[in-house]
């Protein structure tokens, strides 16, 4: 069969949750330009209808569902929209996000929580219902998950979303294995584009403002940085959500800009060993020239301006 069809996600229906604007649009956006049916699911009704409005004068099928992600009747609401409307459901895409970004002892139990809730929670109360129905019908499917870099290194002022997005990662791990015999795909896509989230980073702001303007974003940002517009993350949901991408689960992909990655997983590099166990001496003796050689870095690289590159 040619990659053109394997491609073709007509008859599929998928859910994205919030994908009334920026990366959440982009994703619901592709799928319907691919062939597929689409829930569009916002907090705000009226941006969800409008979202889903845009879709359909594309020439595409959506239909919108506005709820606050989070709980398990928000999630059976989102799969019930998607069987009511379109009789089916193939994708779910769990998009939906929030920030509350403080330092750790300035964070609130509601910071952490509003957080975790929107990103970890809904990604998991979701997952859960589409599953059911896509067991329950009996012809696989595909789960697609918004993860971050916070999540996969680390990111000052951060807590609650690193937490959130390593989460993620850890159940996109989890769930390809538990999935597999159902024909389920599971991955996680990380995007890095200019949103609302991003547009705050210093070395970011100028260049999002004068893209707002109609200018393009610069070639150190697209393919230095991997970094774009939301509509350069959003090719990656679609292929996950295809025939093409049946052989590919259990993954974190990065995407933005012209720059696609595949992130590594956490894995032992450094091993060390001593005759009957370890005592806090010896591990402090050996540290520096055994598995402490080489300590990990953490957080996400800084920019790097054309200047400071060479450029």
């Amino acid at each position: 069969m040619s990659t053109e069809l394997l491609l073709d996600l007509t008859g599929k229906v998928a859910v994205v949750t919030g994908s009334g604007r920026g990366l959440g649009l982009a994703y619901a956006t592709a799928l319907a330009a691919a062939g597929a049916c689409v829930v569009v699911n916002d907090l705000d009704a009226e941006v969800a209808e409008q979202a889903a409005k845009s879709i359909v004068e594309a020439g595409g099928r959506a239909v919108a569902e506005a709820v606050a992600v989070g709980t398990a009747e928000a999630a059976d609401r989102l799969v019930a929209r998607a069987v009511d409307s379109f009789g089916r459901l193939d994708v779910m895409v769990t998009n939906a996000g929030i920030l509350r970004d403080r330092v750790l002892w300035k964070m609130t139990d509601d910071d952490f929580d509003a957080v975790v809730s929107t990103h970890l929670r809904a990604t998991f109360t979701c997952a859960r219902a589409a599953v059911v129905r896509m067991r329950e019908q009996g012809e696989g499917g595909s789960l697609v998950l918004v993860g971050s870099p916070a999540g996969q290194r680390g990111n000052f002022g951060q807590t609650n979303y690193a937490a959130a997005k390593a989460g993620i990662a850890a159940m996109t791990r989890t769930w390809s294995m538990e999935l597999s015999r159902s024909g389920i795909t599971v991955n996680a896509v990380v995007p890095v584009a200019a949103t609302s989230m991003t547009e705050t980073i210093p070395a970011f702001a100028p260049h999002i403002e004068q893209w707002k303007q109609g200018s393009p974003l610069p070639d150190f940002l697209r393919k230095g940085e991997g970094f774009g517009t939301p509509e350069d993350c959003a090719a990656l949901v679609p292929f996950l959500a295809s025939d093409a991408a049946r052989d590919v689960t259990g993954q974190c992909i990065g995407i933005g800009g012209d720059k696609l990655t595949l992130w590594s997983h956490p894995q032992e590099i450094a091993v060390a060993y001593a005759d009957g166990g370890w005592s806090p001496q010896t591990i402090a003796d050996s540290w520096h020239g055994s598995v402490g050689r080489e300590p990990q870095s953490v957080g996400i690289p800084a920019p790097r301006l054309p200047s400071e590159a060479g450029a």
